[in-house]
C-alpha cells in the first residue's frame, strides 16, 4: 500500500469515527434542537482549536454479541482545545453509540484526558449524555466510573471542573458531575437522577415524570444540584464559555484580567437614594451589584435556587471577583439551610482558585422555624461560617443595612478574618433588631409602665439611636470605614488593589473537617 492509499485509508477511518452511531441515529438525536457530540464541541471551543485523542479506540467486551458491535471512539469524543485562547480539556459523550453508556474503554479515554488536564493545570469540561453503565460489561463498567470519581476528587481545588448535562444521565453517571465545581443543564432535554421514574414507581409506588424527578428546572430550583438551566444546547455551551472568562486555569494561577473602559473612581450617585429609610422595607440588592461592577455585568450562579442569597462573578477594574450578597426582597435576606449551602460552596470555589470575595450584607438573622431546626440549620449554617473563616483570598465586606446576631458574624465579618470591612451610614450592627432587644432588656419596665405601648416606643427609639448604626462597630475596629454609598465602587477597587499581594495561610494539616 503506497502513501496515497494509506492517506485515503486514514480519511475513510476518520469519516467513520466522526459518524458516531451513523447518520440515521444522528438525525433522530437532533430532533428537538439537540446537537451531536461533535457539534457541541464546535460551539464550545474556539474555531479550529480542537485536537482529538483516542479517536480509533474501541471496546474490548465480547459478551452478548458486543464483539460484533464496535464503533471507533466507543461513544465519547475526547481531546483538548481553547476557550477564548485558554487551553481546556474536554470530553463529549455520544448518545448515538450505545446510548452513551459507560464502558471500561470509554472510562479509560476520559481518565486519560483528566490526567492530562491535571498535569497541564488546565480546566476539564465534561459534556455528559449517558444512560449509565454499559450493562453488558458488568462490574468492569462500574470500575470505570470509580476511576473517574477518584480523579474528580484528586482534581478538586486543583483545576476547575465543569459538567454539562446534555441528555439523560442516570445512576453512576450523575456522581461525577456532582463532584465537579459547576453543573449546567438544558431545559426539557436533560435529566439527572440516581433512579428513574420506573424504578421509583416499582419501589415506592410514586408516580413522577422524568422532568419532575430530575429535569433542569427541578435541579436548578429545588435540589440545587444544577447551577445553570439553559434554554438549549447552544445556550448551555455559550454559558460555559462565559463562565471560563472569570476563572483561572488552576489553583496556582491568578484569576483573569480583562480590559475595561469603566472608570475605577466612578461615583454611584443612585446608591445614595437606594436604601429605604424604613428598615422593614425591602430593596433589590442586584441593583447595588450591577451599579458598582464593571459595565454593570454580573454572571449570577444558582440564580433560581435559594434566592434569599445571591452569588456570582463580576469584575472590578478588570479583575475577576466572586460576590456573595443577601437579597432583602426574598425572606428579608435571612439565611436558611439552602442559602447557607449555596454560599458556602461558592466561597470555597473562589478560595480554591484565588478569586477575591466581595460580600454585601443585609441580613436580619437565620430563618426561624421547626423545619429549619429539624433539618439541621445549625450544621448547614456552620458550613457558611467555616467557608468564610477558612478562606485566605482577599475578603471585602460591605454592610448596607441590617447585620444582626450570629448572621452578622457569619457573613464575612472582621471576626472571621475579613480584610476590609465597610458600612453605609444606614447599617445596623447589633445582636438583634430594636424591637426584639427592647422586649428582652426592658420587659419588666414595659409591663410596669402606665402606658406600656408608649414606653415600648420610647425605649425602642433610644435603642435605635444607640445601636442601629455602624458607629459602635467602627469605634471597636470591627468596621474599618463608614462610607457614602456613592463611593462604593471606588472603595472596593482601592481595597482590591491594596490586597492583590495578600499572603495568608492556615495551620499545617491534612485537611479540615467541615461540618457536612
Amino acid at each position: 500500500m503506497n502513501i496515497q492509499e494509506r492517506l485515503k485509508d486514514l480519511e475513510l477511518r476518520n469519516e467513520k469515527a466522526c459518524e458516531g452511531g451513523g447518520s440515521a441515529k444522528n438525525e433522530k438525536h437532533k430532533i428537538g434542537g439537540r446537537l451531536t457530540a461533535r457539534e457541541r464541541l464546535d460551539v464550545l471551543l474556539d474555531p479550529g482549536s480542537f485536537v482529538e485523542t483516542d479517536r480509533f479506540v474501541t471496546h474490548r467486551c465480547n459478551y452478548f454479541g458486543l464483539d460484533k458491535q464496535k464503533s471507533p471512539g466507543d461513544g465519547v469524543v475526547t481531546g483538548y482545545g481553547r476557550i477564548n485562547g485558554k487551553v481546556v480539556f474536554v470530553y463529549s459523550q455520544d448518545f448515538t453509540v450505545f446510548g452513551g453508556s459507560m464502558s471500561r474503554t470509554q472510562a479509560n479515554k476520559i481518565i486519560k484526558i483528566m490526567d492530562m488536564a491535571i498535569k497541564a493545570g488546565s480546566p476539564i469540561i465534561g459534556l455528559n449524555d449517558s444512560g449509565g453503565a454499559r450493562i453488558q460489561e458488568g462490574v468492569e463498567a462500574l470500575g470505570g466510573y470509580a476511576d473517574i470519581f477518584l480523579r474528580n476528587t484528586y482534581a478538586s481545588g486543583v483545576i476547575p471542573q465543569i459538567s454539562a448535562i446534555m441528555g439523560p444521565c442516570a445512576g453512576g453517571a450523575v456522581y461525577s458531575p456532582s463532584i465537579t465545581d459547576f453543573v449546567f443543564m438544558v431545559k426539557d432535554t436533560s435529566y439527572m437522577f440516581v433512579t428513574g421514574p420506573d424504578v421509583i414507581k416499582t419501589v415506592t409506588h410514586e408516580e413522577v415524570t422524568k422532568e419532575q424527578l430530575g429535569g433542569a428546572t427541578t435541579h436548578s430550583t429545588k435540589s440545587g444540584v444544577a447551577h445553570f438551566a439553559a434554554d438549549s444546547d447552544k445556550h448551555c455551551l455559550l454559558l460555559i464559555r462565559e463562565l471560563m472568562n472569570f476563572v483561572p486555569g488552576n489553583n496556582l494561577d491568578d484569576p483573569p484580567m480583562l480590559p475595561t473602559k469603566d472608570k475605577p473612581d466612578r461615583l454611584c450617585e443612585s446608591l445614595n437614594e437606594l436604601i429605604p429609610d424604613n428598615p422593614k422595607k425591602p430593596y433589590d440588592m442586584l441593583k447595588i451589584i450591577k451599579e458598582i461592577v464593571d459595565e454593570g455585568y454580573f454572571l449570577e450562579i444558582h440564580q433560581h435556587y435559594a434566592q434569599n442569597i445571591i452569588v456570582g462573578f463580576a469584575r472590578f477594574n478588570g479583575r475577576s471577583v466572586g460576590i456573595v450578597a443577601n437579597q432583602p426582597q426574598i425572606l428579608a435576606g435571612c439565611l436558611n439551610i439552602e442559602a447557607s449551602r449555596k454560599a458556602a460552596r461558592f466561597i470555597r470555589f473562589c478560595d480554591s482558585f484565588n478569586i477575591p470575595i466581595v460580600s454585601l450584607v443585609d441580613v436580619p438573622g437565620f430563618l426561624p422555624g421547626t423545619d429549619q431546626e429539624y433539618n439541621g440549620i445549625i450544621t448547614h449554617g456552620a458550613k457558611l461560617l467555616y467557608a468564610y473563616a477558612e478562606a485566605t483570598v482577599p475578603k471585602i465586606t460591605l454592610i448596607t443595612r441590617k447585620a444582626y446576631g450570629g448572621a452578622y458574624i457569619v457573613m464575612g465579618s472582621k471576626l472571621l478574618r475579613s480584610d476590609v470591612n465597610l458600612a453605609y451610614p444606614s447599617a445596623e450592627i447589633a445582636v438583634m433588631g430594636a424591637d426584639g432587644a427592647v422586649n428582652v432588656i426592658f420587659r419588666d419596665k414595659i409591663n410596669k409602665a402606665q402606658d406600656p405601648q408608649l414606653e415600648r416606643a420610647n425605649l425602642t427609639k433610644d435603642y435605635e439611636d444607640k445601636f442601629s448604626n455602624p458607629y459602635i462597630s467602627a469605634e471597636l475596629g470591627y468596621t474599618d470605614e463608614v462610607i457614602e454609598p456613592a463611593m462604593t465602587r471606588h472603595r472596593i477597587i482601592d481595597s482590591l488593589e491594596m490586597l492583590k499581594t495578600k499572603r495568608e495561610s492556615l495551620p499545617p494539616k491534612k485537611h479540615g473537617n467541615i461540618p457536612l
